[in-house]
């Protein structure tokens, strides 16, 4: 990986992972038209590729810690004072958790889900099945139809502060769906939370914090077999594109949260009918080649 290959990649992934549109999708497309990886075995092209997204995708998670830290920071002081609050026996101990606390223990449960998968599955994701372009623009269509689905029939009508365990099963199975490529991992789980009654900025930053145990999962865990499918000269390019996804995917995440206030997902949906079924088409005519 050169260095102008890292920041091309580094800026897809910032721009993609948190905006309802597949950055899977679009790091593939991204890695084929840099040639990343070019001229060795397929299947290792395809892990090299996988372990390569999955440590760019550390970049935006220190954009989603750094955006969110004072929300973090006041879950996890809340999750541990109020569990020590109870476990100690103190007056005060009767009372239920703080909604600060509630969320900490949604997102746990909203985690499982994905976690369990994702680990089940290992193989199959990091091979070349989840770099095939009809099951990227498959995907990209479903989830396109199944978000405006959830547009159409959801009630929008929930905030943060009345998330409960149905909202973390919704949001949490939804994010299951990202585990195959073109689904958008941001897409599935807003979908899931406008499925689950919740409004679109609501939605949003729920799916963000739930981003944070998955992103670093998937990142850490690969990271170390990083190390050893990448060749040694890429990791200076890695960091680079790295940082270069963080800064990138802040600013994503500033203006999804700020668009959706005031407008639908419908931007994001009709886009990826667009770029599914041109790809379906190229596929069909020969123009492109399904595998990596």
């Amino acid at each position: 990986m050169t260095i102008l290959q890292a920041i091309v990649l580094g800026i897809v992934q910032g721009l993609t992972e948190f905006i309802p549109v597949s950055s899977t999708a679009h790091l593939v497309f991204a890695s084929r038209a840099v040639g990343l990886y070019a001229g060795v075995d397929k299947t290792l092209q395809a892990e090299q590729t996988t372990a390569s997204i999955a440590v760019i995708q550390l970049g935006t998670l220190l954009a989603v810690l750094v955006y969110f830290a004072r929300d973090i920071v006041n879950i996890t002081r809340a999750f541990v004072g109020d569990h020590l609050a109870l476990l100690s026996r103190r007056p005060d101990s009767n009372k239920t958790l703080s909604h600060d606390a509630w969320m900490g223990w949604l997102v746990i449960i909203g985690s499982l889900p994905v976690g369990v998968v994702g680990l089940l599955f290992k193989k199959q994701i990091e091979g070349t099945f989840t770099k095939n372009l009809w099951v990227i623009a498959t995907m990209m269509i479903v989830v396109a139809l199944l978000l405006a689905l959830a547009e159409k029939v959801g009630k929008r009508n929930r905030g943060m502060d009345q998330l409960g365990v149905v909202d973390a099963l919704a949001v949490g199975g939804a994010q299951v769906l990202a585990l195959v490529p073109g689904s958008s991992r941001s897409g599935s789980t807003i979908m899931g939370g406008l499925f689950a009654g919740e409004t679109r900025e609501a939605a949003a930053r729920f799916s963000f914090l739930l981003s944070i145990p998955a992103i670093a999962a998937s990142g850490l865990l690969e990271l170390k077999e990083a190390l050893v499918k990448v060749p040694a000269g890429s990791y200076a390019a890695l960091i680079v594109a790295t940082v270069v996804s963080g800064i990138v995917g802040y600013v994503s995440i500033w203006f999804l949260l700020r668009y959706l206030r005031t407008h639908s997902t419908g931007v994001f949906i009709f886009y990826r009918l667009i770029v599914g079924g041109l790809i379906l088409v190229a596929l069909a005519a020969g123009y492109l080649s399904a595998a990596i």
